[in-house]
């Protein structure tokens, strides 16, 4: 388990607070809304809680998260949303739902395998006529290396961080994402840690013809990021 969603799970709130989320919740909002006016809509792979802070104004959410820590800061922004400890590749829930969405958690999906498995886990919750809405970091074709930085201060806790971005073999489908994070609690000494995260990055073509061999009527929605829709007929 990635620190960042194991022993430093109690950091998000510093480092990825729900007001950073809003624009991206209203976005996903108004995508399934439009796909097929959900009502109950299940989240596989719901990190912090941030989006759900945001779309349970909207919807009545149900949460998954494999990571326990991670659930547990899930459920201290949304303590009336519904959560299952459970890994997106297998899980079985055993009810339907509206609309599935999977957020940038998705992206740990590293190979075919992984993916195809996430696919048919939202295929398997969806109601006929419900939509799922996968939302990657980047596909084979946007994909940048890049860094990033952010963080910031709550009850007295500080955190920073840059995220370098890198893809040392860009045939694999992975790229690699290092973390150099430094926190402070209540004026004391600054640490350091470091966090090494890999990720999967498959073409467009191949998420659209994946989505159709789980069994999903597919659709590539543009934006400033990539998404895929899929309805299930």
């Amino acid at each position: 388990m990635r620190m960042l969603y194991g022993e430093l799970s109690s950091w998000w709130p510093v480092f990825s607070p729900p007001e950073a989320h809003e624009e991206r919740a209203a976005l996903f909002a108004e995508i399934l809304k439009k796909a097929c006016e959900p009502e109950l809509v299940l989240e596989l792979g719901c990190g912090g809680g941030s989006v759900a802070w945001h779309l349970k104004k909207r919807f009545t959410m149900h949460l998954t998260d494999i990571s326990p820590e991670m659930l547990r800061e899930a459920a201290r922004l949304n303590p009336g949303c519904v959560r299952y400890q459970a890994d997106m590749r297998d899980v079985r829930l055993n009810r339907i739902y509206d609309a599935v969405l999977l957020g940038d958690a998705v992206m740990y999906m590293r190979t075919e395998e992984d993916l195809r498995k996430a696919m048919a886990s939202a295929y398997a919750h969806l109601r006929p006529g419900g939509a799922a809405l996968f939302a990657p970091d980047a596909t084979e074709e946007t994909f940048l290396e890049r860094t990033e930085q952010g963080g910031g201060e709550l009850d007295g806790r500080e955190g920073r961080y840059m995220a370098w971005f890198r893809d040392p073999d860009p045939t694999d489908g992975v790229y690699d994402v290092d973390f150099a994070i430094l926190l402070r609690e209540g004026g004391g000494q600054v640490r350091c840690v470091h966090d090494h995260h890999e990720c999967g990055v498959f073409p467009r073509a191949s998420w659209l013809r994946w989505l159709g061999e789980a069994g999903f009527e597919a659709e590539r929605i543009a934006h400033h990021s990539e998404m895929f829709l899929g309805r299930r007929g």
